[in-house]
């Protein structure tokens, strides 16, 4: 390390050693694939959007930057993970003088935005709450790019009149997508959609009536506010170190989950075994196709609790109704016979009421993607108009939304 790659007065490596060390972590772990967005990356000063977080947290390639909590410490407002920007970027396939929408503000990735698309081209990002769009606008005048448009207002409709746009990123996590009525022929909308309480970016681009989507990508994102926000069922057991959160249904009876998490439990292992590392996403996808009551329970890392064991820490799969669940753990299963590789075994844990049925079921379930869709590729998707005519997959499932129709298709 050299003098000029340090702060002055100090030790600590500059903004711009961080900066192309990101950029090449990103390349190399192929976020980055195109020199126009590696060109962005490495001009846009990120410092400068959120001057009050370390230089080290603000360049970390995985890391999220929160800059704004509500009272009760949930965050409002943040600067996405670089890794998932780039991603995002890479899929909208930006040209010099595109027109592009970002909903959700927060002026770093509006930024990047315009760096690729030029001064021939036109940045819009929106954003429903003052606080991030006057700082989103400070910021950004600040770094060299005043002639992004930053506009405060409900996303459902504030950026009508400054359409059609090229490219649409959506960098909020949305329950529905009404901005394909924005898209010019031939643009790419990129959108966080919730649907079975996780969230996929999905890539949309025009077929016909409809829209193809395209490299679903399990995020997360901070919850879109306004007309287009959307309430999950969500219960809090164990004083708030298990959740269970499921899209719709009827309400969750909170102190009957809680006396089932406490109470005895249904326990049945299914035989099916994954390494360490194994990816098992299409699990998730085929249990919110064939059950209406699929969810998922958290359990916090930081909360001493023993009640719950689920099989994995993020997204791991659920069946819950309004008093009982049947949630997916693991055990150590033998070494694999010809690499000695660990293995753990699926199994499943019921409470409540209907726990052992849940249970059962849930196991049921798993034995039918084992052998029918494990080792296939993941399901289609397309959206629809609302009040389109949806054709009704013969394998699959429809999303109703209030603007569109979701519809999932297994080959």
């Amino acid at each position: 390390m050299t003098a000029d790659t340090l702060s002055p007065g100090s030790s600590s490596p500059s903004p711009e050693r961080l900066r192309a060390e990101m950029v090449a972590q990103l390349k190399r772990e192929g976020w980055i694939r195109a020199g126009e967005v590696a060109d962005a990356f490495a001009a846009v000063p990120r410092e400068m959007f959120a001057p009050e977080a370390p230089l080290t947290a603000v360049y970390s390639a995985n890391d999220v930057v929160i800059t704004k909590r509500d009272a009760a410490g949930r965050a409002t407002s943040s600067i996405s993970a670089p890794w998932l920007q780039a991603e995002m970027i890479e899929a909208a396939r930006l040209r010099k003088g595109a027109r592009v929408l970002e909903i959700g503000s927060g002026g770093y990735n509006a930024a990047l935005l315009a760096e690729i698309v030029g001064p021939e081209g036109a940045v819009v990002t929106v954003d429903i709450d003052p606080w991030v769009t006057g700082r989103a606008g400070r910021f950004l005048a600040e770094a060299g790019y005043p002639h992004v448009k930053v506009v405060c207002g409900d996303a459902e409709y504030a950026a009508d009149e400054h359409g059609p746009f090229d490219a649409v990123l959506v960098t909020v996590g949305v329950w529905d997508c009404p901005w394909g009525r924005l898209l010019a022929p031939g643009g790419r909308m990129v959108v966080p959609l919730i649907f079975a309480t996780i969230t996929r970016s999905i890539t949309f681009v025009h077929d016909g009536d409809h829209l193809m989507g395209l490299n679903p990508t399990v995020c997360g994102f901070i919850p879109i506010q306004g007309d287009g926000a959307h309430a999950e069922r969500e219960a809090a057991l164990a004083g708030g170190a298990v959740k269970l959160t499921i899209d719709g249904g009827p309400e969750l009876d909170v102190a009957a989950l809680d006396a089932a998490l406490n109470g005895a439990r249904a326990e049945v292992w299914t035989g099916i075994a994954v390494g360490n590392g194994e990816p098992f996403d299409t699990l998730n996808l085929w249990l919110a196709t064939v059950d209406d009551t699929f969810g998922m329970i958290w359990r916090d890392p930081d909360r001493d609790c023993d009640l719950a064991q689920p099989a994995t820490r993020w997204y791991c799969p659920a069946l819950i109704t309004p008093d009982s669940f049947a949630y997916l753990t693991v055990r150590p299963a033998n070494r694999d016979g010809d690499s000695g590789e660990r293995r753990h075994e699926f199994g499943v844990y019921g409470h409540g009421r209907r726990g052992a049925e849940l249970a059962q079921r849930l196991r049921d379930h798993m034995r039918t993607w084992n052998r029918d869709r494990r080792h296939s590729p993941g399901p289609d998707f397309t959206l629809y108009p609302a009040e389109a005519a949806v054709p009704v997959p013969a394998v699959g499932r429809v999303f109703p939304k209030r603007h569109t129709q979701l519809v999932m298709t297994w080959s």
